[in-house]
């Protein structure tokens, strides 16, 4: 089969071997693997099983540059790139107020050299599972509008206005959707960490009350194309799997394992959606050994690909600190499944 193919069996609960895979990296991670093999050959065994493409034009932090490290995007928001992750140093919408402010419309994003680059990108890779994003979801922009205590103050103290927010917010990711749904792609992907490793940030029941709903009409307008729908979440949020699979959607990204049991996920939902990541980007990739990375990308094969409904990734792409000789243990046991 070719690799869309084992990625469409496994969203459709069937077991595949292998078990189709993606691996990122960060920082140096990737020099670093070409002086581990002696150069850049190792790269051609990475099989493309998933390629993500964007309409977005803008770099999320934004064209506008204020100075040599700080950007406004098109909110109005002003961050900083010279720290790891970036800052945001002052919010585009400072008061729960739409008074004097021009809530940007979808032209201000999607670009038409973007739309012709992740086109050409779709036809490079006809036989990949192919997702479209388009960054920030509904409760993280909301943060990004009008910084994050005060995003939060909202959904408490000015309810009304908060559900205004999120409403712009929803038409202008509509507009998203439809532009990408016209891209020869396999699934659309909203990016929203609703959760730190505690919970829900806003808590299961006013995410339910703000999120849940407006959440379902884009997963709604992604099947309506006759798409998959694909959501990156990190944290904690198995207090609302429940809800996110009853409003649609099919494959979870990034199943952060220091945040929420992977396994006990699989076990409770798993024949109802597809997990993809699972391997610890904050415990055993930094600080494990090569055969703990190897033990638990086995297990991972095993467990999670049990029945189908599972993509196998690290929660994030290897990250600077990953150690070389772990970099090349998860390359090698991602490669070689047993």
């Amino acid at each position: 089969m070719k690799p869309r193919d084992l990625v469409l069996e496994q969203i459709h609960h069937r077991e595949t071997r292998p078990i189709p895979f993606t691996l990122g990296f960060e920082g140096d991670v990737a020099e670093r693997l070409d002086a581990h093999y002696g150069g850049p050959a190792w790269r051609e065994r990475l099989t493309p099983y998933i390629v993500q493409v964007s309409i977005i034009g803008e770099d999320w932090l934004g064209d506008q540059r204020v100075d040599e490290c700080r950007s406004r995007d098109a909110f109005g928001t002003v961050w900083r790139s010279d720290l790891r992750p970036a800052h945001l140093e002052a919010p585009g919408l400072p008061e729960p107020s739409f008074e004097d402010y021009e809530f940007p419309t979808a032209d201000a994003f999607i670009d038409p050299q973007a739309v012709e680059a992740a086109r050409r990108q779709c036809e490079a890779h006809p036989d990949s599972f192919r997702v479209a994003g388009f960054g920030f979801g509904l409760f993280e922009r909301t943060w990004t509008i009008r910084g994050f205590e005060n995003a939060l103050t909202d959904a408490i103290a000015e309810p009304d206005f908060y559900e205004e927010l999120l409403d712009r917010i929803t038409e202008l990711h509509l507009a998203f959707i439809a532009a990408s749904a016209e891209l020869p792609v396999d699934g659309i992907m909203c990016s929203d960490d609703w959760g730190d490793q505690r919970g829900v940030i806003l808590g299961p029941d006013r995410w339910r009350k703000f999120v849940k709903p407006r959440q379902a009409r884009l997963y709604e307008a992604v099947h309506d194309a006759g798409k998959l729908t694909v959501t990156h979440c990190c944290g904690r949020i198995a207090d609302i799997m429940g809800d996110v699979i009853e409003i649609g959607l099919d494959v979870l990204e990034s199943v952060q394992p220091e945040a929420m049991d992977p396994y006990e996920l699989k076990k409770e939902w798993g024949d109802r959606i597809t997990f993809w990541g699972g391997l610890g980007s904050q415990s055993v990739l930094p600080f494990g050994t090569p055969e703990d990375l190897k033990r638990e990308v086995r297990r991972l094969c095993t467990e999670m690909g049990r029945g189908g409904g599972y993509i196998l990734a690290p929660a994030k792409a290897l990250q600077p600190e990953t150690p070389t000789e772990n970099a090349a243990a998860v390359f090698e046991a991602f490669t070689n499944q047993e």
